[in-house]
């Protein structure tokens, strides 16, 4: 006989019985769960509720939240935890929810207003370079997607999104959240950050820089003259070259090796032997090396004998 608890699994479809069962079992209580507040959640739509009040409270107390001045733009309230607490602090929350069943919960509790938004990368970046600017955002991501935008040179972590956000902002880790403080629970941790763009920005022009990181972190362990020998790199640098020179009525040189100048500048700034993971934002910034990678400044490299 087997005790109670022990499962003898003799096959790989007995397996996946055990596995179902427990996934009905699981999901049942889901949905007990769901009827009990009168709504079932989409998680297919990432929709997971915030149930723990002390998760609402640390990260409103993180948010050092000044009382009764400032306005909170709330993106995905759910049915209004976190919302409630906010009304208690500051001035005026809004609030922008594309589900219109939670926005009637949210009725109930707050006044809505009903927005379409973004997520992740895209809707991080759309905060950053709107203006007028905002004194700080408190978001919560995917463990994995937090730790991306916290991480520093010479991690593993470290990415193209990593140096774009420190560029632009200031980012913290504040807490992690794991995924049994959700109802339904999703499949992954998450994580709550803090942003705080720089006011004043960076004298970057951000378009350009991206064209740098972009061509960098494709290849981030190896040296940036590896990444910049890439014949699709070279081919796109004599295209700005190009467009640079047809846009400024700029006759060609004759005899132009683009991978040749490239080399020579990497060589020239002490970069060519440097790896994209271990370099910091000032190592991006410093001679102004990010003009090789876009097509109107380009040319101050490339036509001129180096």
């Amino acid at each position: 006989m087997l005790r109670p608890g022990v499962v003898l699994v003799g096959s790989r479809s007995a397996a996946r019985h055990v596995f179902r069962v427990r996934a009905g079992k699981q999901l049942r209580q889901e949905r007990r769960e769901a009827c009990a507040s009168g709504i079932l959640f989409n998680t297919g739509a990432r929709q997971h509720i915030l149930k723990n009040p002390l998760i609402v409270n640390s990260i409103i107390e993180k948010a050092a939240l000044r009382r009764h001045t400032d306005v909170i733009l709330e993106m995905g309230p759910g049915t209004g935890n976190l919302t409630v607490k906010m009304l208690e602090k500051v001035k005026k929350v809004v609030i922008c929810e594309i589900d219109p069943r939670l926005v009637g919960e949210l009725q109930k509790r707050v006044q809505a207003v009903l927005a379409k938004t973004l997520i992740s990368s895209p809707f991080v970046f759309k905060l950053l370079l709107h203006r007028p600017f905002f004194r700080c955002a408190i978001l919560m991501f995917q463990r994995e997607f937090a730790l991306w935008l916290v991480a520093k040179p010479g991690t593993k972590l470290y990415c193209r999104l990593s140096i774009n956000t420190q560029l632009l902002a200031r980012v913290d880790h504040l807490v992690k959240v794991g995924k049994n403080n959700f109802r339904p629970p999703p499949k992954v941790e998450s994580s709550v950050v803090r942003i705080e763009p720089k006011n004043p920005p960076p004298s970057v022009n951000f378009q350009e820089w991206e064209g740098l990181v972009r061509i960098a972190f494709v290849r981030k362990t190896k040296t940036l003259s590896a990444a910049f020998k890439s014949s699709a790199v070279e081919q796109l640098l004599d295209h700005n070259c190009q467009i640079h020179c047809s846009l400024h009525n700029i006759e060609i040189p004759e005899n132009v090796n683009i991978a040749e100048k490239i080399q020579t500048v990497l060589e020239n700034t002490g970069y060519s032997e440097k790896r994209t993971h271990s370099m910091n934002i000032d190592d991006f910034i410093r001679y102004s090396f990010f003009p090789l990678c876009l097509p109107f400044k380009l040319l101050q490299i490339l036509s001129v004998p180096v």
